[in-house]
């Protein structure tokens, strides 16, 4: 397989958009042969299906006032960062960052409008935000407390600068209180009155400035409305919530918002939702921005989300190492499950060929992954690659150092990820 060219190519004009598929592109068909000449495990991106779903993308955010900032988590390698910026012409602007010291490497890089989306208050890191907002770049970083945004200027004042600062607005479903709390436990402030508290206070340091907020709905984004397996019931009960949710989550930027330009902020950004809420995050008029990651990618977490579907861009391949008895094949490697609370969904979808499952006292191993075969399927040969998806977007990308790069009518093309440009941030 060949190296990368340092150039990457964006929709084609007048490209069409295909539907999602339910069996692997043709290219990974024409790919088994070399497949086993290749070197196993080994994780690959569809270009064509990552353009197509970009596009998708940009149909969808089409006649809304909201721009889209890219997911660095959800892609963790720079050429399809670029790629992804490039797509989106100037639909796409600026992209999410789940690390200070990742927004100072990118911002190296070439990579400008940078919104670090977790907190910290190391003063290395913070320090390295600080040169790059030095250099010129815009870097900006989220804060929920007053230790965060002393930190921030702290780090500002030792380089002459004032760092920018978006507030994290929990907007967690909570209908009874901290007796019910669906959604993820980030920020403190839940009230209009605890973002004011927390403006007022950062007036006390010189050396930050806060221009936004963000406001991520993971009950909505992170949440399929029918994940595999489900029951009618559970579907109409995921269902049920985000109708409640939803709007609740609309009210409560409003009056944070508020909040903010009562205070005299210009506001410069208003983030919010993600992959899993396009439709609903779209139409929620306080929103300047919305973050999409996953979209390009699309694991299969996703695959049961309402909303516009996108096409599996993303796979990996194990061999088939060996043959135990005449239902099951064992792969050499695979153990690659997701974050999250544990289960079946986080672990690896065996894609294609089809007929494959998990033995469910085995599941993916660290070492070898066994599959069933189902009954009247032809069994694979030991050597065959098997391809996969991931639960997840990103955290392939930990596991290799590259992707192979396909594309129809081209030869892979091997390309880094973070971890093949020896980065790890978490």
């Amino acid at each position: 397989m060949q190296r990368p060219d340092a150039q990457e190519r964006g929709v084609p004009q007048g490209s069409e958009i295909h539907p999602p598929t339910s069996s692997p592109p043709l290219a990974w068909r024409a790919l088994q042969a070399e497949l086993r000449h290749a070197r196993l495990p080994l994780a690959a991106v569809d270009l064509d299906a990552f353009d197509r779903n970009a596009a998708r993308v940009v149909s969808a955010v089409r006649g809304t006032r909201c721009r889209v900032r890219i997911a660095s988590k959800s892609l963790r390698h720079r050429g399809l960062l670029r790629r992804a910026l490039t797509c989106g012409g100037d639909t796409f602007a600026g992209v999410l960052c789940y690390s200070a010291d990742e927004a100072a490497w990118l911002s190296e890089g070439g990579f400008d409008d940078l919104l670090v989306a977790y907190p910290t208050v190391q003063a290395r890191a913070l320090d390295a935000v600080a040169k790059a907002v030095a250099r010129g770049a815009t870097v900006r970083c989220v804060v929920d407390s007053p230790d965060h945004v002393a930190a921030l200027s702290e780090a500002g004042a030792r380089h002459g600068v004032v760092l920018e600062a978006v507030l994290d607005l929990d907007v967690a479903f909570r209908p009874l209180g901290p007796l019910l709390h669906v959604g993820v436990r980030r920020s403190p402030l839940r009230t209009a009155a605890q973002v004011r508290a927390l403006v007022r206070a950062s007036r006390a340091w010189s050396g930050v400035r806060i221009v936004g907020l963000m406001a991520y709905e993971a009950h909505v984004a992170g949440v399929e409305d029918r994940s595999r397996g489900a029951s009618a019931v559970q579907v109409a009960m995921v269902r049920a919530m985000k109708r409640v949710a939803i709007p609740a989550v609309h009210a409560m930027r409003a009056a944070a918002l508020a909040a903010l330009e009562a205070e005299g902020i210009e506001v410069a950004l208003v983030n919010g939702g993600g992959t899993g809420s396009l439709s609903s995050t779209l139409h929620d008029p306080s929103v300047t921005e919305i973050s999409v990651g996953s979209a390009f990618l699309c694991p299969h977490l996703f695959d049961g989300h309402d909303g516009p579907a996108f096409e599996p861009a993303a796979f990996f391949a194990l061999e088939v190492s060996r043959k135990p008895d005449a239902r099951h094949v064992t792969c050499a490697g695979g153990g690659y499950v997701a974050s999250g609370a544990p289960g079946p969904d986080r672990l690896p979808l065996p894609w294609w060929p089809e007929g494959l499952s998990w033995v469910p006292l085995e599941g993916a191993g660290e070492v070898q992954s066994p599959l069933r075969i189902a009954r009247g399927r032809r069994p694979p040969d030991v050597g065959d690659a098997i391809l996969f998806r991931h639960a997840k977007a990103g955290e392939l990308a930990e596991r290799f150092d590259a992707y192979a790069e396909l594309s129809a009518g081209a030869p892979p093309v091997l390309s880094p990820t973070y971890r093949g440009e020896q980065q790890c941030f978490l």
